[in-house]
């Protein structure tokens, strides 16, 4: 068994968050979750909750342990509209909550992440929607273009200490996304469009996020790995 870590996810009470943090509390490890509500986190074993709201409070340094071995944030948003109907605070609060959220999380993380023993690890999520143009996707895909910028940026200014990947998710089914897969109908519409015609789950990326922040991941900084699907690199035809 692995020697016990302490990890900090943002978001960790559901969805993509939760799973992570599932994991790496079945791995042994120590999981500080900062979300809104705790949800069913504070159930697992070594897994404590402080409230907090990435676009309106200020970040709880506090609460986190001396040493930090890694952190993934992932609050976002699916904000799926036409380019002429949305407005500046639409983009604003895009902005707001996947990148400046993440700015917030890491700037206050920095100290504990680089005395950890090993290299730290920072995680993020980006979507496929920023390789790959989609339509009425335009404010999210700004939002986490930035969000993918900020991993490469980070990557290199923080490099041997601490290491910063991002993964870039297809549609994948959480809470997040229900409004969009809110009968069979359009759950199939929604798994027809990928090449492995099936949506993603929770599980999937957050084992793809929990091999980034892990040892086992070493020699992988500044990526954009992509779990969609095949969405974004493969065509097929009939």
């Amino acid at each position: 068994m692995t020697e016990p870590k302490n990890y900090l996810v943002v978001g960790g009470s559901s969805g993509i968050g939760f799973e992570l943090t599932r994991r790496l509390s079945g791995d042994g490890h120590r999981v500080t979750v900062l979300s809104r509500s705790p949800g069913q986190s504070t159930e697992l074993p070594g897994v404590r909750h402080v409230k907090f709201d990435a676009t309106l409070d200020e970040f709880p340094a506090d609460a986190l342990p001396d040493r930090l071995s890694g952190l993934a944030y992932c609050p976002g948003t699916i904000r799926l509209r036409p380019f002429g109907r949305l407005t500046e605070e639409d983009f604003l609060a895009d902005y707001r909550i996947n990148l400046l959220g993440a700015v917030k999380t890491i700037q206050s993380c920095l100290a504990p992440l680089k005395k950890a023993d090993q290299p730290g690890s920072i995680v993020l999520f980006s979507t496929v929607a920023v390789q790959t143009g989609m339509p009425f996707h335009a404010s999210i895909a700004s939002a986490k273009g930035a969000v993918e910028g900020l991993t490469r940026s980070l990557a290199a200014e923080l490099a041997p200490r601490v290491r910063v990947n991002a993964v870039a998710p297809s549609l994948t089914d959480t809470p997040l996304a229900a409004a969009l897969l809110t009968d069979d109908a359009k759950r199939q519409a929604a798994a027809d469009r990928h090449p492995l015609k099936r949506i993603g789950t929770s599980r999937e990326l957050a084992g793809v996020a929990c091999f980034l922040l892990s040892d086992a991941a070493s020699w992988v900084t500044g990526q954009i790995i992509s779990v969609d699907g095949g969405m974004a690199a493969v065509r097929t035809f009939k």
